[in-house]
C-alpha cells in the first residue's frame, strides 16, 4: 500500500554510502589529537546553543539518505545523518513507517538512537534506539564498528543510548518498521488530574489504541489523545499546515481525522505551540508568514540567533522588565507520581501548555545510561518557554525541575540545560557503566566525557 506523501528521493547505493564512510573517516583520522569535533550538520535539535564553538567540523553530507526500506522483513536501513524528515518519505512510499518518529522533522535517526527520542507511539514501541537491529559506529579512535544486540560489541550497543556523541558516531542504522494506513482517527479526552496517572494507564492497556499522547492546558485542565490507523477520511482529514493549529484543536473538539502523514507532522509546523512567540499564530501574521517557513527548524535558528545576540535580553534591560529564564526541558515521571509532578510544576515552575507522552521499555533489559526500569510505565513531560528569573539565581526553575525529577523516581533527557554537579550527574546516568564504555572505546579521550559535554555552552 502507498501513501501519500512528499515524494522520497532515490535510496543511496551501497557504493556512495562506503565512499562517504571512507571520506568521513579519513576526515576524522586527520584531526589531531586533542581538537574537539563535531559533526557538520545544517540543523539542530540541542537546546546547548553555543556547544561547538571552536570544535573541526566533519563534513557528513554523505550520509544523509535511506540506503534500503523493506516491508516484507519489517526493516529500514538508513544513515545515520538521514532526518526523519527523509526516511518518513522513504518508508511512507512503501506503506510502512518507523516504530517512533519524533515529532521535529529535523531530528536525525543517529541522533535521536544516541540522543534518545519520543512519540506517541512509544507507551507501546519504547525510544527509537529500541527499534535499532544494528548499527555501524565511527568510534573515537576512528575505528568502524558492527553494533548488535549480542554480538563482540553489545555493551556499545545498549551503552550508545543517551552518550551524545561521546561514544562515536552512528553512519548505518537498520531499524524496525510497521505498516500504516492511510489515516489516524483521533479523539481529544479531557481528563483531571486526579484521575490522570489511572486514565493513562488504562488507555495505554487497550491494544485497539495505537497512539497516546497529552496536552495540559492549566491546573486541571489536561487531554489525552488517543489515535488509531484508519482507512476512513470521515468528512475528510483536517489540515493544520495552513491557517489552523493543531493544538488549538485539542480543546475545540474532540474527534479528528488527519492523513498518516500529517499526523506525524502534527507538532512540527508551529513546533508545538512555540510559533507564537514569533506571532506566527496570529491569523494575519500567518497568512503572509511563507509557509516553507513554518517548520521547527526555523523557529529554532530564530532563538539560536537571539541566544546569540542576546536581543530579547537587551530589549528586557532596556524596558526594566526582569531577564527570563529558560525553562526547556523533557523528564520522564513514573506514571503514578505524574499528578504529584504537575501540582509542583504548576506552583513552582508555571509554564503551560505542556506535552505529555507516556512511554514503557519495549526491551526487558535497562539501558545502561537511561536506566528506565523495565515493565514500569512512565509519562514524558515536556516544557519549553521562559519565566522570569529569581534575582541572584538564574537557574533557580531549572534546578527545581531537577529535583522533583530526581525526588519522584524519574529522569531527565540531555538535549538542554544541565545543572547537576558532577557527583549527583553520574548518580542518575550511571557512571561506572560510562567509565567502563569510554575505557574500552575512547582509551585516549579524543572525545569528551557526556558531562563535560553536556555541561558545556
Amino acid at each position: 500500500m502507498t501513501v501519500t506523501a512528499l515524494p522520497a528521493a532515490r535510496p543511496v547505493s551501497r557504493a556512495a554510502h562506503d565512499a562517504a564512510v571512507a571520506q568521513l573517516q579519513r576526515q576524522y583520522r586527520a584531526v589531531p589529537p586533542g581538537t574537539r569535533v563535531r559533526l557538520g550538520k545544517p540543523t539542530s535539535n540541542l537546546f546547548r546553543f553555543g556547544s561547538g564553538a571552536g570544535a573541526q567540523l566533519l563534513d557528513a553530507s554523505g550520509l544523509t539518505g535511506v540506503l534500503d526500506v523493506d516491508p516484507v522483513a519489517g526493516t529500514a536501513e538508513v544513515q545515520g545523518m538521514a532526518t526523519y524528515e527523509t526516511i518518513v518519505a522513504a518508508t511512507l512510499a512503501r506503506g510502512v513507517m518507523p516504530l517512533v518518529v519524533p515529532q521535529l522533522k529535523t531530528i536525525t535517526l543517529g541522533g535521536a538512537v544516541t540522543g534518545l527520542g519520543i512519540e506517541s507511539t512509544s507507551f507501546r514501541h519504547g525510544l527509537p534506539h529500541e527499534s535499532v537491529r544494528e548499527m555501524d559506529v565511527l568510534t573515537p579512535e576512528g575505528e568502524l564498528v558492527t553494533v548488535t544486540p549480542d554480538g563482540e560489541h553489545a555493551d556499545l550497543f545498549r551503552g550508545f543510548p543517551n552518550s551524545y556523541g561521546t561514544l562515536g558516531y552512528a553512519l548505518r542504522i537498520v531499524i524496525d518498521v510497521q505498516p500504516v494506513r492511510p489515516y489516524v482517527a483521533i479523539e481529544h479526552r479531557r481528563v483531571g488530574t486526579s484521575e490522570l496517572s489511572a486514565v493513562t494507564e488504562a488507555v495505554c492497556a487497550d491494544p485497539e489504541i495505537e497512539f497516546v499522547d497529552g496536552t495540559v492546558f492549566g491546573r486541571d485542565e489536561n487531554y489525552l489523545t488517543l489515535g488509531r490507523f484508519t482507512d476512513d477520511p470521515g468528512a475528510g482529514p483536517s489540515d493544520y499546515t495552513g491557517q489552523q493549529v493543531f493544538y488549538k484543536s485539542i480543546r475545540e473538539r474532540t474527534s479528528d481525522v488527519l492523513t498518516v502523514h500529517d499526523y506525524i507532522w502534527r507538532w512540527d509546523t508551529d513546533w508545538f505551540w512555540c510559533s507564537r512567540a514569533f506571532g506566527v499564530q496570529h491569523p494575519l501574521v500567518r497568512r503572509f508568514w511563507p509557509h516553507r517557513y513554518r517548520r521547527s527548524d526555523v523557529y529554532r535558528r530564530l532563538v539560536a540567533l537571539d541566544r546569540r545576540y542576546g536581543v530579547t535580553s537587551r530589549a528586557y534591560r532596556l524596558l526594566g522588565r526582569p531577564q527570563e529564564e529558560l525553562v526547556i526541558q523533557d523528564v520522564e515521571i513514573p506514571v503514578a507520581r505524574l499528578p504529584e509532578f504537575l501540582d509542583a510544576f504548576h506552583r513552582d515552575i508555571g509554564i503551560t501548555p505542556v506535552w505529555l507522552c507516556p512511554l514503557a521499555l519495549r526491551d526487558k533489559e535497562q539501558w545502561p545510561l537511561y536506566p528506565l526500569a523495565p515493565g514500569e510505565l512512565y509519562v514524558n513531560v515536556g516544557f519549553w518557554s521562559a519565566v522570569p528569573e529569581v534575582p541572584g539565581d538564574p537557574e533557580a526553575h531549572n534546578r527545581r525541575v531537577e529535583e522533583l525529577v530526581a525526588e519522584l523516581g524519574g529522569h531527565k533527557s540531555l538535549y538542554s540545560t544541565v545543572h547537576y554537579d558532577e557527583q549527583e550527574f553520574w548518580k542518575h546516568y550511571n557512571g561506572p557503566a560510562y567509565r567502563a564504555l569510554k575505557e574500552r572505546y575512547d582509551p585516549n579521550g579524543r572525545s569528551p566525557d557526556l558531562y563535560t559535554k553536556v555541561r558545556r555552552s
